[in-house]
């Protein structure tokens, strides 16, 4: 029996899913937390992935490692490997105004997708080196590489790091990435498959190393230490390792509901769209992946449900009690600024508050419409570009929920299909993991747990777009 490893190194934790390389099925698992916070020491990644390791049986018996990782968070280095500065992580919004400013230095939105198939926002990491430059200039001045945190924790796992705590020291040769996790910084263009260097200097101030962009199927080569005689895979952003996790092919869109909330699907040709709605980004299977995303999603809930003093299944029979448009009360979820649209500065807002509708079902329903809403609103967005959205998966945590399963019926208007729960970016990253191996991509079977009937109801759609303030 050959084993293989997918790991995701997420904002909340690290999760290590170990599975039979030829079936897929799953032997063991591990997982272990990340500290809290939107700037991170990336050791405490790599502290978090021994633990979960070893929470997982360790990885002796196993041949093939891959890691799918929280995108865009930004790792700089020195010249002697050390990090400079602790990561900033794709939900830090300080670089807001540095993303204006790249995109007016440029000229404008539409030069700036037409180059690298997204337009800045604080999320990606050019702004972030930008902000880095802008306010830290002593810190910028000393970057010799810039990597993402899935580039940093398979250098790492390879033996390469600063001198003193690693195998082979600084080695900025060995230093690589792939094309998903490269579309998100916003200086690598998913078209040509180049980076663009006048970008990063016009983000960092000055030119740096960049990791070696790997296609899906290749290998960065073999890991060290407690990796030693493993095979590490390319690695993906997680998204892409979720696409992949999924089987997902064309046709697809993939709904996300987790810390924060994707809509992305897969496509053959890529994606420019100027107005930066739709992120035009590359997968892990060597097509595209479109992309939108929203900061607000599975926290909403949180948040209601903590306001209501309820459980997230108590929140569900809540929700349940209202009926569809909540008796109008909406919930416009931006709890901590937005992403999409882009509003890095607003707040949530409750409108339409009656004596009938000011209710703890009434707002309980308004917290998955509101999320919901947000989300179709991106599938919209996806479908605007010609992307075909035959079937919607609905994936994370929340998506197991009753009410979110019930609502999203009624907010979609294609058929949808909620798979088994699973760690989809580790498997996905697992996949790649035994295509590293063996040279082929493996076909494992996704289970299903769920496939709502259609229940379209308009009135909800209709209240939220009225009350749009992008």
């Amino acid at each position: 029996m050959t084993l293989v490893a997918g790991i995701d190194s997420s904002t909340q934790s690290c999760k290590v899913v170990v599975r039979e390389s030829s079936t897929g099925a799953v032997i063991r698992r591990g997982r272990a937390p990340h500290p809290d916070g939107t700037e991170v020491d990336p050791e405490a990644w790599l502290r978090a992935l021994h633990i979960a390791i070893a929470e997982a049986g360790g990885l002796d018996d196993v041949s093939s490692v891959s890691v799918a990782a929280q995108q865009h968070g930004m790792v700089t280095l020195d010249a002697d490997g050390e990090v400079v500065r602790d990561a900033l992580l794709w939900n830090d919004t300080r670089s807001a105004p540095q993303a204006l400013d790249l995109t007016a230095e440029l000229g404008g939105t539409a030069e700036y997708a037409e180059r690298t198939g997204v337009v800045p926002v604080a999320s990606f990491t050019a702004t972030k080196l930008r902000w880095l430059r802008d306010v830290e200039p002593q810190n910028a001045n000393r970057v010799a590489a810039v990597a993402l945190p899935h580039d940093w924790l398979t250098w790492r796992m390879r033996g390469f790091g600063p001198l003193g705590s690693s195998d082979f020291g600084p080695d900025f040769d060995e230093l690589t990435t792939d094309r998903s996790d490269a579309s998100g910084t916003a200086y690598w263009s998913p078209t040509t498959g180049d980076y663009d260097r006048e970008l990063l200097e016009l983000a960092l101030g000055h030119d740096a190393v960049l990791p070696r962009v790997l296609q899906p199927y290749e290998r960065a080569g073999i890991g060290s230490g407690l990796f030693r005689n493993t095979v590490v895979g390319a690695g993906a952003g997680d998204n892409a390792g979720a696409a992949l996790g999924l089987d997902a092919g064309v046709g697809d869109v993939v709904i996300s509901i987790g810390t924060s909330g994707t809509v992305f699907a897969v496509t053959p040709d890529p994606v420019v769209d100027a107005s930066g709605t739709v992120a035009g980004f590359a997968d892990a299977a060597g097509r595209f992946l479109p992309l939108v995303a929203t900061l607000n999603a599975a926290r909403v809930l949180d948040t209601i449900s903590r306001l209501l003093d309820v459980t997230h299944s108590e929140l569900a029979e809540l929700s349940m009690r209202a009926e569809p448009g909540s008796n109008g009360l909406v919930l416009q979820p931006y709890f901590e600024g937005e992403r999409t649209p882009n509003l890095p500065d607003a707040t949530a807002s409750l409108f339409g508050m009656t004596m009938a509708s000011t209710t703890r079902p009434a707002l309980a329903r308004a917290a998955v419409e509101g999320m919901l809403c947000a989300l179709a609103a991106g599938v919209d967005a996806v479908e605007h570009h010609g992307v075909a959205a035959e079937r919607l998966l609905l994936v994370g945590g929340a998506a197991q929920n009753l009410a979110v399963q019930t609502v999203a019926s009624q907010v979609f208007r294609r058929p949808i299909v909620v798979p088994t729960p699973g760690e989809y970016v580790a498997d996905g990253a697992a996949r790649q993991a035994a295509w590293a191996l063996t040279g082929e991509r493996p076909t494992w079977p996704v289970e299903i747990a769920a496939q709502p009937a259609s229940d379209h109801r308009p009135i909800i759609m209709q209240q939220y777009d009225a009350r749009r303030i992008d």
